[in-house]
């Protein structure tokens, strides 16, 4: 099935995430480009979705993004 890529102007939109935080979280490595159109990037939805779940749920759990960006590049289970 393809992909469905979205701009991060979408994504400020349908996930209510300040535009910064987009830039942010792409830099820290949560979000990955899968495309650029001139200067714009373009997204999975559902990576989104799915990374943004495990985000709220640890800092909900008070962990800091730099210790979430360990958790999630290591593979760790989500407790």
């Amino acid at each position: 099935m393809p992909k469905k890529l979205i701009f991060s102007k979408d994504i400020v939109e349908k996930f209510n995430i300040p535009y910064p935080t987009v830039t942010h979280y792409t830099n820290m490595g949560f979000f990955s480009v899968v495309k650029k159109k001139g200067n714009k990037r373009l997204y999975d939805e559902d990576e989104i979705k799915i990374q943004l779940e495990k985000i709220r749920v640890l800092t909900d759990k008070g962990y800091p993004l730099r210790l979430i960006r360990e958790i999630l590049i290591n593979g760790e289970k989500l407790t």
